[in-house]
């Protein structure tokens, strides 16, 4: 029951509290909450889902009191664990995020996956349509990159859910630092393992982003050859750590299996202490060995047999209600001439045997490749 409510086990939430518990003293004249609790009704109202009302009633405080407690545990949370568990990687990170692509999805020079998603809130009051988006529901915006072991690195939230149009991505923060290569990401190219070709690193997206030497995406259409067939596989198989990055958070976090009955300011406290405790909580989940792990398991994510197959993860089945809808299209499809050839040269790598891994023919050939198409 304890996991349930928090998503950790009690050693770790101490842990937390030591780290959150400085700054959630409040000084009253009446008998004040303590930082333990006002901890732990912020984490049941993320990890539950469960309406304000029904977790303060749980604790015995008002219900305005409740959300208070939670939108300023919520800033604090993520203002003291981003330096800790979200900060910007460095050069040397990114190399190393880059080797985890490498080992675990054969895919060289990758320093993460990106994808975009619609948070579900209620509509803010004298908002009109800004954050009306194309599902015809209010929601706020957000973009985030993962690694090779499903946590994120970097996030861009609350862009108006109108603004599910192709210009979205190069608005933000996020698209810019993206495009303009002003993420501490290494410059230049750096040769593709066993082979004399070199590339830039690079981050994985689907075919709503905008493609440059710094994001690819797959190859368009279904009559492909299958050089590209390929291609699309491998780029679908490290792809898919974004998926399972955000399947689990929201698994985990079921405040985003209905919407959030929030403003926008207080759900983008709530999304971003979330994060966090996401990334704080998978890092100490990867420590332990796998029969203690409880926030990320071994059946809980995807995994493959040694033939190259998928099998689902347990989170596919606690997230098909989830409030976090997929984005429209990103970015505009006009990609630069180097981008094009960059994607190639990567398709080329894929067919040598320098590149190539074991299973990827059988695999598109046996009819199990329509997430690569």
């Amino acid at each position: 029951m304890f996991f349930r409510y928090t998503r950790m086990d009690v050693p770790t939430f101490y842990e937390l509290l030591r780290l959150v518990g400085p700054f959630l003293q409040k000084g009253s004249i009446r008998a004040p909450i303590c930082p333990e609790q006002r901890l732990a009704i912020t984490l049941r109202y993320l990890a539950t889902g469960d309406q304000m009302l029904s977790v303060a009633l749980a604790y015995r405080v008002g219900e305005s009191t409740a959300h208070i407690i939670v939108k300023e545990t919520c800033s604090i949370i993520a203002n003291v664990l981003m330096p800790i568990c979200m900060k910007h990687p460095t050069e040397e990170e990114w190399t190393k995020i880059s080797s985890n692509f490498l080992e675990l999805w054969n895919l060289p020079n990758c320093v993460g996956a990106i994808d975009g998603k619609h948070i579900t809130i209620q509509a803010p009051p004298n908002s009109g349509s800004m954050y009306f988006n194309y599902k015809k529901t209010f929601s706020l915006v957000l973009m985030a990159a993962c690694d090779a072991r499903y946590m994120f690195t970097l996030f861009d939230v609350g862009a108006y859910g109108s603004e599910s149009d192709g210009g979205i991505l190069s608005r933000s923060d996020f698209g810019q630092s993206l495009y303009n290569g002003t993420l501490n990401i290494p410059a230049g190219t750096a040769c593709l393992p066993g082979s004399d070709k070199k590339v830039s690193y690079y981050f994985v997206g689907d075919e709503a982003f905008q493609m440059s030497t710094h994001v690819m995406r797959p190859y368009p259409g279904r009559n492909l050859n299958e050089q590209k067939r390929i291609f699309n596989y491998r780029l679908s198989r490290a792809r898919r750590t974004i998926e399972n990055t955000f399947g689990i958070f929201a698994a985990r976090w079921r405040i985003f299996r209905r919407t959030i009955c929030a403003g926008p300011d207080a759900a983008s406290r709530f999304v971003l202490a979330a994060m966090c405790l996401h990334n704080f909580l998978k890092t100490k989940n990867d420590e332990k060995a796998p029969l203690q792990q409880r926030y990320c398991h071994p059946q809980f994510a995807d995994r493959e047999t040694e033939e190259g197959n998928l099998i689902e993860g347990e989170w596919r089945q606690q997230s098909q209600d989830n409030h976090i809808r997929p984005m429209g299209n990103a970015g505009a499809h006009r990609a630069t001439r180097d981008a094009y050839a960059m994607r190639d040269t990567l398709s080329s790598y894929f067919m040598t045997a320098a590149g190539e891994v074991p299973w990827q023919y059988e695999y598109i050939h046996q009819g199990q490749h329509h997430d690569v198409l």
